[in-house]
C-alpha cells in the first residue's frame, strides 16, 4: 500500500449537472430550497421533542437521533454541490473529497442501522407492550443509540482509512456530483481489489443485514396487526409505524437500487440522480411525513409557534 502523504492528485474534478446556464440557475435554486427546507425541518423536529415532555418517549429519541443524522447527510454533500453549481471550476479537494465521503458514509450507514433500531422499538411496543417500559428503558435507548453511532463511524473509518492509504496519480476526474467510495476506487494508481472486497463486505453487513432485520421486526408488527380485531384498534396500532415504514421504504428503495446497479457494473445519469435522491430528497421530506402523519408531532411543533387568537 501506499502512504496518503504520496498521493500526488491535490484536488478532484466533480462532474457537472450540465452546461446550460439556465438549467443550472434552475437546480442551484431547488437544491438551494431543498437544503434549507431539509435543514430546518429536522432542527424543528429536534427542537420539539427536546421541549415537549409528551414526545421523550423512545420512538421520538430516535426520531431525534435520524434527524441529526439527516442534517449530517445532507450538509456534507450538499453545500459542495452548490457552490460547484455556480462555480467556473468545479473541483474538490483531496481533503474536501475524503471529508465528505466520511461524514455521508458514517451518516448513512448509521441511518441503515437506526432503522433496524427503530424497527425494534415498534416490535417491542406492538408485540410485548406488558414488557415495553422495561425493554426499551431510557438506559437500553441511549446504549441503542450509541452502537448505532458507532456502527456507522467504525464502518466509515475503515473504509475511509483504506481510502487514504491508495494513491492517486491521475486522472483526477470522478464521474459524479459527490465524493462516494466507487467512483473514488476507479481513480486509485494502486490496486484496490481487496478493498473492493471489503466494501462489498461492509454493504452487505450495513446494508444487507439491517434490512433484513428491518423487515423480520416489521413481519412481526404486522403480523400482530392483524390480529386485532377490532378495525379502530388496527388502524391505532398502524398507526405508531406507518411514518417509519414510508421513511424506510424511500429511504431503502433508493439505496438498494443504487448498489444493485454497482453490482452490475452500470453507471448512468439516472444511477447518479438516484443517489441524490438518498442525500437530498429524504433528508428533507423525512421532517413532512413525520409531521404530517404523526398527531404528536404536530401539537409539539404548534407549542414552538404559539400564535395569539385574533
Amino acid at each position: 500500500m501506499v502512504a496518503s502523504n504520496q498521493t500526488m492528485v491535490t484536488e478532484f474534478i466533480l462532474q457537472s449537472f450540465t452546461e446550460n446556464p439556465q438549467l443550472q440557475a434552475f437546480l442551484f435554486i431547488l437544491l438551494l430550497l431543498l437544503f434549507v427546507m431539509a435543514l430546518v425541518g429536522n432542527v424543528l423536529i429536534i427542537a420539539a421533542i427536546h421541549v415537549s415532555t409528551g414526545l421523550h418517549l423512545p420512538m421520538y429519541f430516535f426520531l431525534a437521533n435520524l434527524a441529526i443524522l439527516d442534517i449530517i447527510c445532507t450538509s456534507s454533500v450538499l453545500p459542495k454541490v452548490l457552490q460547484n453549481l455556480i462555480a467556473v471550476k468545479k473541483t474538490i479537494s483531496y481533503g474536501g473529497c475524503i471529508n465528505q465521503m466520511f461524514f455521508l458514509s458514517w451518516s448513512l450507514s448509521s441511518e441503515l442501522v437506526l432503522f433496524t433500531a427503530m424497527a425494534y422499538d415498534r416490535y417491542i411496543a406492538i408485540c410485548q407492550p406488558l414488557h415495553y417500559s422495561k425493554m426499551m428503558s431510557k438506559t437500553v435507548c441511549v446504549v441503542l443509540a450509541a452502537f448505532v453511532w458507532s456502527i456507522g463511524w467504525l464502518n466509515s473509518a475503515t473504509l475511509t482509512g483504506l481510502v487514504l492509504r491508495l494513491s492517486f496519480c491521475g486522472p483526477n476526474f470522478i464521474p459524479h456530483f459527490f465524493c462516494e467510495m466507487p467512483p473514488i476506487l476507479l481513480l486509485s494508481c494502486t490496486p484496490t481489489y481487496w478493498i473492493d472486497i471489503v466494501t462489498i463486505m461492509a454493504d452487505m453487513f450495513v446494508a444487507g443485514l439491517n434490512f433484513f432485520l428491518t423487515m423480520v421486526s416489521y413481519s412481526f408488527v404486522i403480523a400482530s396487526i392483524m390480529k386485532i380485531r377490532t378495525r379502530e384498534g388496527k388502524k391505532r396500532a398502524f398507526s405508531t409505524c406507518s411514518s417509519h415504514l414510508t421513511v424506510v421504504t424511500l429511504y431503502y428503495s433508493t439505496v438498494l437500487y443504487t448498489y444493485i446497479r454497482q453490482v452490475l457494473g452500470t453507471s448512468g445519469s439516472l444511477d447518479k440522480l438516484v443517489s441524490l435522491l438518498y442525500t437530498v430528497l429524504t433528508p428533507t421530506l423525512n421532517p413532512l411525513i413525520y409531521t404530517l402523519r404523526n398527531k404528536d408531532v404536530k401539537v409539539a411543533l404548534k407549542k414552538l409557534f404559539p400564535f395569539p387568537p385574533p
